[in-house]
């Protein structure tokens, strides 16, 4: 199906077409275009100019460009426009004009990215739904997700981040959702606000780009609610709350481990739930009740997403449990290992600290008799002046004494690896290099090893050392 014609693509941007076009997508690198894209020559790391002949060799359909680069033939597709950001949000702002469907956008402290994924399997079992790839949540990952949208999507889901003020609402505005969700408010960029007060309000920012007739979903459990309530009905949002707390429209009343899965109990639509999430989790379970209340507000099949909730596993480095074989001729000689190394702060490192503390380790597999809980601590970043005491407090947490070992990477790990008992206390790494080097000492066969850490801690180093050691085991 055609995305953009040359007249359509001018018409959005205001820009000058060369050539009678069409495209089929949009792509910002040239490593994973596809023919028929419009390469789109953003300039970030590298100038994208530099790459717009590359791009067009390979397929790409057309170009938006600030001008013809060196290299490209004079008669080449291409849209020429006076700023390529701005170009490819006039392009997202008109994608989303034309869409005759529901925008469903997401944003929170913790949560944000696995909370979209589970709504693209309970949405898109029903409609048909655009999802934002990977963590594409800045100032050009949303209006690249609104530009990529088919015109006959039924819903499409947005995710909206931030590092700093005055980030989300012109992002809300573009992607002009008929439900926002937050999932929390947590201390993760704290360098830049004062305080989680600070944080919520910024969240609730997304409320200011809302479509008339909007519904906000929000974390009810929290301190900062009555802020993100309050801004929600001042943007004419009905109010969905959602969490443990009474007074919730959707509340969560047990969880349940049970092996690789969350098994919740809960109400919503006046009546009880019960429904699972294939991954252990109190976090989970909450963002899943979330969804939950997305689908009541879309007005989607309750029945149809309950069960689907089921076929949710976590993406790479936000959860992700796998069992990997050291050995490939006995599969007892396995471990498993629990991937989370995309982000952290206090909040997301308690929930997965509390996964490990459940988890059941095997005993009289490997070279020591007794399975262990093992945890790799990368930095958690953006914290702000008090970052020493949030690190230190993480060893007061009650999962923590579920343990057995815990390695810390990262100065600002120091005062946690200092303040745990010495039997616990594993080994410091100022980088997560040297630790990744010594991957063969780090696990055993019967372990269950979490890997934890802040994207900047590089604390999937780890990860890609240990997956190296073994051999995904067979289900």
């Amino acid at each position: 199906m055609t995305l953009w014609t040359a007249a359509e693509a001018v018409a959005a941007t205001g820009g000058r077409a060369q050539g009678d076009w069409s495209v089929n997508g949009v792509s910002i690198d040239t490593r994973t275009l596809q023919q028929g894209d419009l390469f789109v020559a953003l300039k970030a790391v590298r100038d994208g100019h530099d790459f717009v002949a590359q791009a067009l060799e390979a397929g790409a359909g057309a170009a938006l460009v600030t001008h013809r680069p060196e290299g490209v033939a004079a008669d080449a597709p291409l849209l020429v426009v006076n700023d390529v950001l701005r170009a490819l949000e006039a392009l997202g702002v008109a994608a989303r004009a034309r869409m005759a469907g529901r925008v469903v956008a997401v944003t929170g402290s913790v949560g944000k990215t696995s909370t979209k994924e589970m709504l693209r399997v309970v949405l898109g079992h029903q409609r048909r739904t655009h999802v934002a790839e990977a963590s594409y949540n800045n100032h050009w990952g949303v209006p690249l997700t609104l530009a990529r949208m088919p015109r006959d999507s039924e819903l499409a889901v947005i995710e909206i981040g931030m590092n700093h003020p005055g980030e989300i609402a012109p992002l809300a505005r573009m992607a002009r959702p008929d439900v926002a969700l937050i999932t929390t408010i947590a201390p993760a960029h704290l360098e830049a606000f004062a305080d989680l007060a600070g944080i919520a309000r910024e969240k609730a920012d997304i409320f200011q780009g809302m479509a008339p007739g909007g519904v906000a979903v929000i974390n009810g459990d929290l301190d900062t609610s009555p802020i993100l309530r309050a801004a929600a009905t001042a943007a004419g949002a009905r109010v969905i709350g959602f969490g443990e707390a009474r007074g919730n429209h959707h509340r969560l009343l047990s969880v349940r481990f049970v092996g690789d899965a969350t098994i919740c109990e809960a109400r919503g639509w006046r009546q009880r739930l019960l429904y699972k999430v294939s991954a252990p989790g109190r976090h989970f379970a909450l963002n899943a009740l979330a969804v939950l209340a997305v689908a009541q507000a879309l007005g989607l099949d309750r029945a149809m997403a309950l069960a689907d909730l089921a076929g949710w596993h976590p993406p790479a480095g936000r959860g992700m449990r796998e069992r990997l074989t050291l050995d490939p001729l006995d599969a007892a000689q396995s471990f498993e290992l629990i991937d989370d190394a995309f982000n952290a702060n206090p909040t997301s490192m308690r929930a997965a600290l509390e996964v490990l503390a459940a988890a059941q380790p095997r005993d009289n597999v490997g070279r020591v008799a007794q399975g262990r809980r093992v945890a790799v601590l990368g930095e958690m970043l953006e914290l702000g002046p008090d970052e020493a005491a949030m690190h230190r407090a993480l060893a007061d947490l009650p999962s923590l004494r579920a343990l057995d070992v815990v390695h810390c990477v990262g100065d600002r790990m120091r005062p946690l690896h200092d303040a745990l008992p010495e039997a616990q206390r594993g080994r410091f790494a100022r980088e997560a290099a040297s630790l990744a080097e010594k991957a063969t000492r780090l696990v055993d066969a019967g372990d269950v090893l979490l890997v934890k850490g802040s994207k900047g801690s590089r604390v999937s180093l780890v990860v890609d050392a240990l997956r190296k050691l073994g051999h995904p085991a067979a289900e």
